[in-house]
């Protein structure tokens, strides 16, 4: 019965599936198999793979580097496409001369070779792209399916990367993969006498090309750093350390020396470049991992640097002009907005602790909502692994991380004054995506991705009042096979279940815009009012039902074993993590399909 059960689920969703991509598309698809291989499941993979299967798709995927493990999957799937979102090495002649492969490359018409992005950002471009190209004998050079382009604004590799890189990418490739279920579309030859094309063949960059020289003005130096952020970095010598750089960001008024340090604040330095500053917040020393500046460099090294701390986040006016500041707050009418752009999204304890503060002067001020904004590149994405990692004991620091979110967590539902709203800019995973569901409304971008799960990582149990907050949205199943399946979803799908209340935004500008008018609306005062009354009684009544704290008990305890325990899964999987010993977020060689159940994926 219960494995009859499973298959009618099964025929039952991917039904759905269709009767979506019926909606979606204005008639009925073809549903595609179709086989990812990918070095890693990254973000970009994980949202092509949430959109074709919106779309009615079965999308297996497998995580491989050697043409082996490629083979395998191939003849085990048997795909009538094959998609490379994400793939460093070469598909072996012997399945793409057999299969339509379609590799997406994050470059303009004519760009070929491995740091497209780089040099795009290191050469100033305006403009660039991704095409959808046929896999061919030479890398990046077969016959074009799709492209599509973007503005290039001043951001780092990575965060162009999850965002105008991905939205280009997915817009491409989708359009390919109509044109390939349509049949008859004729791929172009890349022609490099088309005065049209004007991408080149490049070099992989290497480390020269970005080294970091203090005497260079702030424009040179930002574009090197951001080439190569978040990885390699950009190599460069500070108080005397040679370290790899991350985190630029342009300081308003401090001047010095080329080279000098000139201040330090929330982790980062500040350092004097030819015409201005640039403030510095993660380094990596040699065979180090990747560090707030100040921890890296010591103290030792940072006798006599200013503290240059800022006041409290208590200006209403949210400023942006201090050159670096992870929280801010600023007000619009009845609506406050409580920003915090923490790096890759990874929160210590002691920013757990200074956002808390942050929430709880906003709940001090005459507003009636708070939205919680996150940052403009991540919303977030749990405890902070690194920071963990480089304790003295990473056991103690992992359970003061998790307490500090877990009172950050309890402070957000707690709150009966105001009406919170998690409004989710970029992805978010594991505790982040929970910390989002501890507000009353949850809004994201239509292209943020989520995984809400824990398990990947070493089999982490996860606390942060998930077991309350997570079925109280989408009920115990399907809770359970969130956490349990350990696969993305996008934020359309999020939406259809209930884990979200509402997708939307075309790009970040445009759900900005609909974020303060959906805030608004909210904050009017008799629907807040008729609002704040059913929200104080319905946590009164799940009170009454079982004590939140109940939940955070619970969790702690499963917590606790994962982090002094004889099982040192967790701390294994965090230190692969960490120190990149293992393709993340998936192992090399592992595979799952889209309606398979027993399939793995995420961390």
């Amino acid at each position: 019965m219960q494995q009859e059960f499973v298959i009618f689920a099964h025929v039952y969703e991917h039904a759905l599936a269709h009767i979506r991509a019926f909606v979606v598309t204005g008639g009925w698809t073809m549903s595609l198999r179709i086989v990812f291989l990918c070095t890693a499941f990254n973000g970009l993979a994980q949202r092509a793979w949430a959109e074709l299967t919106e779309l009615g798709h079965e999308v297996a995927v497998q995580v491989a580097s050697d043409p082996d493990t490629m083979r395998a999957a191939v003849a085990r799937e048997r795909p009538q496409l094959i998609v490379a979102p994400m793939l460093k090495s070469a598909i072996p002649d012997d399945i793409w001369s057999r299969h339509t492969c379609l590799i997406v490359h994050p470059g303009i018409v004519g760009d070929r070779g491995p740091s497209s992005l780089d040099w795009a950002i290191l050469e100033g471009e305006h403009d660039w792209g991704v095409t959808v190209l046929q896999a061919a004998a030479e890398m990046d050079a077969g016959d074009i399916w799709a492209s599509a382009g973007f503005a290039v604004r001043g951001a780092s590799k990575s965060q162009l990367y999850r965002h105008e890189v991905t939205d280009a990418a997915i817009r491409a490739l989708l359009q390919a993969v109509e044109r390939f279920e349509a049949g008859g579309f004729a791929p172009q030859p890349l022609d490099y006498a088309d005065p049209a094309v004007r991408g080149r063949l490049r070099p992989s960059m290497r480390p020269g090309d970005r080294a970091l020289e203090w005497d260079m003005d702030n424009a040179a130096l930002l574009a090197r750093i951001r080439c190569g952020d978040s990885a390699p970095g950009a190599r460069g010598e500070i108080a005397g350390l040679r370290c790899q750089v991350f985190g630029a960001h342009v300081e308003p008024s401090l001047r010095g020396r080329p080279g000098e340090l000139l201040g330090r604040r929330e982790g980062a330095v500040c350092v004097a470049s030819a015409d201005g500053a640039l403030w510095l917040s993660h380094l990596r020393g040699k065979d180090g991992i990747k560090l707030p500046a100040t921890q890296v460099l010591g103290e030792t090294r940072l006798r006599g640097v200013p503290a240059r701390a800022l006041k409290p986040v208590t200006s209403v006016a949210g400023r942006r002009d201090h050159g670096y500041r992870q929280i801010r707050y600023r007000e619009a009418g009845a609506v406050g907005y409580l920003h915090f752009d923490f790096y890759n999204g990874a929160m210590s304890t002691q920013q757990c602790d200074r956002l808390r503060t942050a929430f709880l002067h906003a709940r001090q001020r005459p507003t009636r909502a708070i939205v919680l904004m996150g940052g403009d590149d991540i919303w977030s994405n749990g405890i902070h692994l690194n920071a963990i990692e480089a304790a003295d004991d990473p056991a103690l620091e992992s359970w003061r991380n998790i307490l500090a979110m877990n009172a950050l967590v309890r402070e957000i539902v707690l709150t009966d004054s105001h009406l919170v709203v998690s409004a989710m800019q970029g992805n978010a995973g594991a505790g982040g995506v929970i910390l989002a569901l501890a507000a009353d409304h949850v809004w994201a971008r239509r292209g943020a991705v989520m995984n809400p799960h824990y398990k990947g990582m070493g089999g982490l149990y996860g606390s942060e009042y998930w077991t309350y907050l997570l079925p109280r949205r989408v009920g115990e199943t399907v809770a359970q096979e969130l956490t349990e399946g350990l696969r993305p979803i996008g934020a359309p799908a999020a939406e259809r279940i209930g884990l979200i209340d509402a997708a939307f935004g075309a790009g970040g500008a445009d759900f900005l815009a609909h974020v303060e008018q959906r805030a608004e609306r909210l904050a009017e005062p008799g629907a807040c009012r008729k609002a704040l009354t059913l929200k104080r009684r319905r946590r009164n009544e799940d009170e009454r039902r079982k004590p939140l704290e109940s939940y955070g008990a619970e969790e702690l305890a499963h917590m606790y074993r994962n982090f002094f325990g004889s099982d040192r899964s967790y701390h294994d999987a965090r230190r692969r993590f960490v120190r990149k010993h293992a393709a993340a977020p998936c192992e090399a060689g592992e595979s799952f399909a889209a309606e398979r159940a027993e399939a793995r994926v995420g961390a």
